[in-house]
């Protein structure tokens, strides 16, 4: 630059004409700076008048002065007319219009080195020096190149400062809610309340809705938007009508609702009705309207079943059936009736069966999703009922939101429940059936009962089965001798029989074994001899069940010594080699069995079946190792165990002595190995073991004693009832000596353990009576609340150990780990999650979950439940 000092001086015209240039080539950011100046200053002093303004439009849009007087709508009125123009003046005294040099400098304040103001300078000082000219013309040139880079300044509209409370953000979310729920017509209706402006209001002089019934899920219908024609609404829809002006100037006229009677005047301003079929529905008067309106018909909903009754192992019934509705299942029901038509009226069930109530069950429906068609199984257990497994009829009935009712009647199927194999334990049940059939045959059953009894040597696998057995008869024989059974006897009887039989029937594990090995025999010889697909069909399914069966038996024996060595380490069944074998894995093994059958590969087949003996043969259960020593619980346990055994064997002399009671010298026959009141049916046994002084039984010894003598390896001249007397003292000791443990099984074992108190009581005053018969049910009251609050201390000692370790403890042989979930369920291993252990039992199970299941339905429905609560019971309800 210093090259071009020299030279003549600069020219102010120059300077004049560079600005003028400058300036045309910056009008319009200096223009749109300028509005930006108003807006921003018409905003901050008009602000309360536009808020205002929104907040009134948003009213009048939902239609609030529809529901409002109009002394109310009027003084409302004035109050915002007299607030409107305080904010107008207020407004107008506040704003000042920006003039065009306060935008120039703006404008000029938002480029580096203010540029505007430097154009507008003029040179002082040597301005008649050539070279300090040339500089000034070179400056103000750069000056102007940065002049015309300038943009238009953007407006601060901010006005936080001037509205602390937000009141304009509260009139635009009511605008808002009103453009969504509201309607512009709604406006014109105030200009009907002044007077005699009704005729001159804008917009509509009516407005009507149509609002489908909520379980449609329709959405509601606005009339004003809906072109004169055809409609079709769904029925029960209701029917909205509001009518502004002059009343009589409007009137409606319609036939849909089928009203009759005293009907409203047709000029009403308010009008609502339900659509119940097909017509037309017409507005008279200025900008009237009319509709034909076609019913969309709710249909009633369909029910019916869709296979057979299925009963499992365990008795419970399942029932598949299907639904449908076009709006959607509400519920429904069941109705199960005995069907005596088609029932074989022989033995027992000669005699008219005593009335009972049909049996209702709930119809389960899907808790979330569509319930327009689906399709559901009726799961319930009726092995207990007296209709097991007897013809019935069934009626299905399902409802929709309507009211409106669809059913199914008369389908005749089989009450699907547990069958017993056994021949005793099936003998057992049919007894209870008759019994439950009709009271009168309580005399029948006795006798039954004693001809089964009479010779029980080889029938009765246990001696205590025959025991009970027998107190059962003997009870139900003195009652029918009484009089007429009453409803609560007979039930206790029933009960009692029902136990029984399924002890009988399930047996020990030695059993299960055996029908496993003989089912598998029965399909072994079925492949060789080439039997047709349904019989092969038909013994794999007697091998799924008789393994379950072993399996069940297998952990319960297991679960009973665990409850004795007063552990709580978990098993697993496992073959010898130290690999755990789960039912998942036996299930695989059995389908893959199956398959090959199915495939004509019988040869594999068989190969496969015989390793699946093998296998069952070896499987037994593995515990975890226990710490040394005994805690307070295990000697409870211990002795407990103890005084069962003890009162058992005092049952069992009572029952001798009154043998020897009705009918002397019948135990003279038996064998040397059950002399005197402690022997079993002359099978060799000794049910006591020990007697309650720990000695052991001797041959020849208590043989012919009086009922007062005891038994055992040395003579006891106590009585029966000094010695039950001495082990009621023994349990009162033992119950004082129980641990300190909480939780509904510690309380539940307690409760038991003061049951067999008052029954061991009963038994000894009964003793002391002669009254044997008596004794005995007393007796065996109390062994069965001492085996209850065995089973509860179980259960709660386990619960204490898994609080104390955290729910750890590990299966020998767990190849992979397990390890349980927050629930106490096994989390599978493997890649596996989850296990077959069902968490609830019982037969109510199921209507326990869609009780639960449709209270989190309700209170989902609860709006004024805190958001978080809310959200969590959505998430229940999502199927995942």
């Amino acid at each position: 630059m210093a090259e071009q000092i020299d030279g003549p001086p600069s020219d102010p015209r120059q300077d004049d004409a560079l600005l003028r240039r400058t300036m045309q080539r910056i009008r319009l950011p200096l223009v749109l700076t300028r509005i930006g100046m108003f807006a921003e200053r018409a905003a901050r002093a008009f602000w309360p008048l536009w808020t205002l303004l929104i907040a009134v439009l948003a009213a009048l849009m939902l239609g609030l002065q529809d529901h409002a007087s109009v002394e109310t709508v009027w003084v409302a009125g004035v109050l915002v007319a007299l607030a409107g123009l305080w904010f107008l003046v207020r407004g107008a005294m506040a704003f000042r219009w920006p003039s065009r040099e306060e935008a120039f400098q703006r404008l000029d304040a938002s480029l580096v080195g203010r540029p505007l103001t430097a154009l507008r300078d003029a040179q002082v000082m040597g301005a008649e020096d050539g070279a300090s000219a040339r500089l000034w013309a070179a400056h103000q040139s750069r000056m102007a190149t940065r002049a015309e880079a300038a943009q238009a300044v953007e407006p601060d509209l901010r006005v936080a400062r001037f509205d602390p409370f937000g009141m304009r953000y509260v009139a635009l979310t009511a605008l808002c809610i009103a453009l969504l729920f509201g309607s512009f017509w709604r406006v014109g209706s105030v200009a009907g309340m002044a007077p005699g402006s009704a005729q001159a209001a804008a917009g509509p002089s009516w407005e009507g809705w149509v609002e489908p019934p909520a379980y449609t899920g329709l959405p509601v219908v606005y009339l004003n938007d809906i072109e004169a024609g055809p409609l079709r609404v769904a029925e029960g829809s209701r029917v909205t009508l509001r009518l502004y002006g002059e009343e009589g100037a409007i009137s409606v006229a319609e036939d849909v609702s089928g009203r009759v009677g005293d009907l409203p005047d047709p000029g009403t301003p308010s009008q609502d009705f339900t659509v119940a079929r097909d017509g037309t529905v017409t507005i008279d008067g200025p900008g009237g309207r009319a509709w034909d309106f076609a019913v969309i018909p709710d249909q009633p909903p369909s029910v019916t079943l869709t296979g057979e009754a299925e009963a499992n192992v365990d008795g419970r019934m399942t029932l598949p059936f299907a639904a449908s509705d076009d709006y959607g299942v509400e519920g429904g029901e069941a109705v199960i009736t005995l069907d005596l038509d088609r029932l074989d009226r022989r033995h027992g069930l000669a005699l008219d069966p005593e009335a009972r109530d049909p049996i209702v069950l709930p119809l389960p429906v899907p808790i979330s999703g569509s319930r327009a068609e689906f399709e559901e199984n009726l799961i319930d257990n009726f092995s207990e009922h007296p209709w097991a497994n007897m013809p019935v009829t069934i009626d299905l009935h399902a409802t929709d939101a309507a009211g409106q009712e669809g059913t199914t009647e008369g389908l005749e199927i089989r009450l699907a429940a547990r069958r017993f194999f056994d021949p005793l334990a099936a003998a057992v049940i049919e007894m209870r059936r008759d019994l439950l059939w009709n009271r009168e045959n309580g005399r029948r059953v006795a006798q039954v009962l004693k001809a089964v009894t009479w010779q029980p040597e080889g029938l009765f696998r246990k001696e205590t089965h025959y025991l009970r057995l027998r107190t059962v008869m003997r009870r139900l024989d003195a009652m029918t001798k009484a009089g007429p059974l009453s409803a609560e006897t007979r039930d206790e009887i029933a009960q009692a029989l029902w136990d029984l039989a399924l002890e009988i029937e399930e047996g020990d594990i030695d059993d299960a074994m055996e029908r496993m090995r003989m089912a598998q025999e029965k399909l072994n010889e079925a492949m060789k001899n080439g039997a047709s697909p349904q019989e092969i069909a038909r013994l794999m399914q007697d091998l799924r069940d008789a393994t379950q069966d072993y399996l069940r038996q297998l952990s319960r024996q297991a679960q009973r010594e665990q409850e004795q060595d007063g552990t709580d380490q978990p098993q697993g069944q496992q073959p010898e080699g130290g690999m755990q074998m789960t039912q998942d894995d036996l299930q695989k093994m059995m389908d893959r069995i199956q398959e090959l059958m199915e495939q004509g590969r019988m040869a594999e087949a068989q190969q496969a079946l015989e390793e699946l003996q093998q296998m069952m043969e070896n499987m037994r259960v593995t515990q975890g190792q226990g710490g040394q020593g005994q805690s307070p619980g295990d000697q409870a346990m211990e002795g407990l165990s103890e005084t069962l055994r003890n009162q058992q064997g005092l049952s069992d002399e009572a029952f001798r002595d009154l043998q020897e009671q009705y009918n002397p010298g019948a135990n003279s026959g038996q064998s040397q190995g059950n002399t005197g009141r402690n022997g079993g049916m002359g099978q060799g046994q000794s049910h006591e073991g020990q007697t309650g002084e720990g000695q052991q039984d001797q041959p020849g010894q208590g043989q012919g004693q009086p009922g007062g003598q005891a038994q055992g390896g040395a003579n006891d001249d106590r009585s029966l009832a000094e010695r039950q007397e001495e082990l009621r003292r023994e349990l009162d000791r033992q119950r004082g000596a129980l641990p300190n443990l909480g939780g509904e099984a510690g309380d539940a074992a307690r409760e038991s353990l003061e049951r067999a108190d008052r029954a061991m009581r009963g038994a000894e005053d009964a003793l002391r009576n002669d009254d044997y018969a008596g004794a005995i049910d007393r007796q065996s009251e109390a062994m069965e609340a001492l085996r209850e609050g065995m089973r509860n201390l179980g259960e709660a000692m386990a619960e204490n150990q898994r609080e104390m370790q955290g729910g750890q403890g590990e299966m020998q042989g767990n190849v992979g780990g397990e390890r349980n979930d927050p629930l106490g369920r096994n989390a599978g291993s493997n890649g596996q999650l989850g296990n077959d252990r069902n968490m609830l039992q019982g037969e109510d199970v199921y209507r326990r979950a869609r009780e639960l299941l449709d209270e989190i339905r309700r209170r989902s429905g609860e709006g004024e439940r805190p958001d978080v609560e809310l959200d969590y019971l959505k998430r229940l309800m999502e199927r995942f």
